[in-house]
């Protein structure tokens, strides 16, 4: 929802309804040229098939449970988690034990995929 002046709310129970009823692991609900945010879903088992991106990355854990390994090193995470990801680096969820849902936040907008 806008405001006519730029700012927007959101509702995570209606953006969960629009992924689900659109299938898609990732949607975008948000794009200004300083950042771009979204949803990301992932099933208890999947694969992460995520590249680096050419932007830094912030996530929010919403529910979930799963390991984020940022570089070399590995970081369980949880619903309530918030992890920083510089822009270039490798990384990727594994160990995905309960169905991971997390707010995604580039900065500055991701550059959309060729």
């Amino acid at each position: 929802m806008t405001d006519g002046g730029g700012a927007e709310v959101h509702d995570l129970a209606t953006l969960d309804a629009r992924q689900a009823a659109e299938e898609r692991r990732y949607l975008e609900f948000l794009r200004v040229p300083a950042m771009s945010a979204g949803m990301y879903a992932l099933q208890a088992g999947a694969a992460d098939p995520q590249q680096p991106h050419a932007e830094d990355e912030l996530y929010h854990v919403v529910t979930g449970r799963a390991v984020l390994r940022i570089g070399e090193k590995d970081h369980p995470v949880a619903a309530g988690s918030v992890c920083f990801v510089p822009a270039r680096v490798p990384h990727r969820f594994h160990s995905i034990t309960e169905d991971l849902r997390v707010l995604v936040v580039f900065s500055p907008s991701e550059t959309p995929e060729p």
